[in-house]
């Protein structure tokens, strides 16, 4: 009885093992994947992350918002660089315009007075001069006064070239000086703003959004991918070849590419072969070839019939009697 119990348990499995074998649907042919092309977006500008208007799973198109970034800092750069825009406008055109009609006033006014100072000056100084050779005053009273003659003389002098330079208006080096300031001001608004961008992260083609790596309220730096998806217009197929297969393919030959799940069959062309990097050989999805042959990659873009509902990393099969021609 107990033999008979240990042999039933024993058969029990073979058969499920077996039905399962059975009911499994066997593929054949050069096996390969779905591929997208992928697009990983990040943030070049540090900020907490304020809104998500989209989620896992969802087709978005190119120019769509997905995510919005609070960066307080960057409103504080535009008002300070709008200031500078308006004080770097007005230096410039102060410089250009040259001195106003009561600025060229003023300045006659101070030559006038200087004038009359060196007048009673240089009367004083040739009195104080004859009562010193009359031995009447100190040589150091005689000094104080032949100063002040002096001063005034060298201040008539500095006053007049400050009248010709108003009057000749500003140099051409001050006007440019004042000129380029406008454009680094200019500059640095510019800055500002396209940084006040980029607290958008924009969708850069129709894709289908895979992962979205962080929540509302979390800190996104510099560089870190927020958001990785497929780009929908990008689909492909690669497949794997040992090196013993790979002179039966040429770039540009249509081939038949079959889904084996649902028998749909379209034609397809090679694009590209590369030779696949010594550390793929181990982990190829088709491993079929023998040890240390060379494996290469077929990419095999679809052709024109509507190729809609394939998902990443489906299995697709390069048909064994497809065609040989050549585009």
């Amino acid at each position: 009885m107990k033999n008979t119990l240990s042999g039933l348990l024993l058969f029990i499995p073979a058969m499920f093992f077996l039905f399962s074998c059975n009911g499994k649907k066997k593929i054949a042919g050069l096996q390969g994947k779905v591929k997208y092309e992928t697009i990983g977006l990040a943030p070049k500008i540090p900020g907490r992350i304020s809104t998500i208007k989209v989620g896992e799973g969802q087709l978005v198109h190119k120019g769509d918002t997905l995510i919005i970034l609070d960066v307080p800092e960057i409103n504080a750069k535009i008002q300070q660089s709008a200031g500078a825009v308006e004080s770097a406008a007005a230096q410039y055109e102060l410089a250009k315009n040259g001195a106003t009609p009561e600025q060229i006033e003023q300045i006659a006014s101070q030559v006038q007075v200087a004038k009359d100072q060196l007048i009673f000056a240089e009367k004083t100084y040739v009195r104080m001069r004859n009562m010193y050779e009359d031995s009447l005053i100190t040589a150091q009273q005689f000094d104080e006064v032949q100063m002040k003659y002096q001063s005034a003389k060298s201040q008539l002098t500095a006053l007049n070239a400050k009248k010709q330079e108003v009057v000749k208006g500003t140099r051409p080096e001050n006007v440019r000086i004042t000129e380029g300031q406008v454009v680094r001001a200019n500059a640095a608004k510019a800055e500002a703003e396209i940084a006040f961008g980029e607290k958008y992260i924009i969708a850069p083609a129709d894709m289908l959004i895979e992962t979205i790596s962080l929540t509302t309220g979390e800190l996104a730096l510099p560089g870190y991918t927020l958001v990785n998806g497929y780009q929908t217009n990008s689909l492909y197929f690669r497949f794997i070849v040992a090196e013993s297969l790979v002179n039966q393919y040429q770039i540009g030959q249509v081939v038949e590419i079959e889904v084996p799940y649902t028998k749909k069959s379209f034609s397809a062309t090679i694009a590209a072969i590369k030779q696949l990097p010594r550390y793929a050989d181990n982990t190829s999805a088709s491993p079929n070839y023998q040890l240390g042959e060379t494996v290469y990659e077929l990419k095999v873009i679809p052709g024109g019939e509507k190729t809609e509902g394939f998902y990443q990393n489906s299995t697709v099969l390069l048909k064994a009697n497809a065609g040989n021609k050549i585009k």
